[in-house]
């Protein structure tokens, strides 16, 4: 009878992996636990365009308020004025 490992070829991609999963292995708990911390702090780390564009939109924001008031405040002044009144 022949071996199991004969019958059975593996591909590159499962003896890759397997290599990888023995590298693994050898690692120490703290260095396994850096790496995920640090995997985990990446995902939830803000990025610089969320916080590019929240202060784009607080900008905007506050232009509109002030061009909201300016206008409002210019026409009422526009309106005081009397060019007959002498």
């Amino acid at each position: 009878m022949g071996r199991k490992d004969a019958s059975t070829a593996r591909t590159p991609v499962d003896q890759y992996r397997k290599q990888i999963g023995k590298q693994d292995y050898k690692k120490t708990r703290p260095m396994l636990r850096a790496t995920r911390l640090k995997a985990e702090a990446k995902k939830t780390a803000l990025g610089v365009k969320e916080v590019a564009l929240v202060l784009a939109a607080i900008l905007v924001f506050l232009l509109a308020f002030y061009a909201f008031f300016y206008l409002n405040i210019s026409d009422e002044v526009d309106l005081d004025l009397d060019p007959d009144e002498n």
